[in-house]
């Protein structure tokens, strides 16, 4: 990681891919996470998420508290978005506002991969029966 002199939270951050250490999301066997960059790289509002889902690999219906700005970097996966589904591609870009229900499946033999931001702070994730 590459920061400023001063070492200040104001600093401009540079964090190399081989810096971001993914892990199993617990909620969905076959998604990973790794954050890019939150408030611990001195980002004072958003936190940068990359995600990656597993061919075969499904998240379950849930709501998040915050709002989700995703952008689609590899593969071809379905997104639920509210009573919609759609199916998604490098280059898509999707907004999923705070408390809508939404889920993936990744049907193809690919793996899918998103940049997630969200707002800093807490967030609460419900699973929907």
């Amino acid at each position: 990681m590459v920061k400023g002199d001063d070492g200040g939270a104001a600093d401009p951050v540079v964090k190399r891919d081989d810096d971001v250490a993914y892990e199993p999301v617990e909620a969905a066997a076959g998604l990973s996470k790794g954050v890019l960059l939150d408030e611990s790289d001195g980002a004072p509002n958003f936190a940068m998420r990359r995600f990656e889902l597993a061919p075969g690999a499904e998240v379950p219906r849930h709501t998040n508290a915050v709002e989700h700005e995703q952008y689609v970097l590899a593969g071809e996966y379905v997104v639920g978005i509210g009573d919609e589904e759609r199916s998604v591609s490098p280059g898509d870009a999707l907004l999923i506002p705070a408390g809508v229900e939404h889920w993936y499946r990744n049907g193809g033999d690919e793996t899918g991969a998103f940049v997630c931001v969200v707002p800093n702070g807490d967030d609460t994730i419900e699973l929907v029966e």
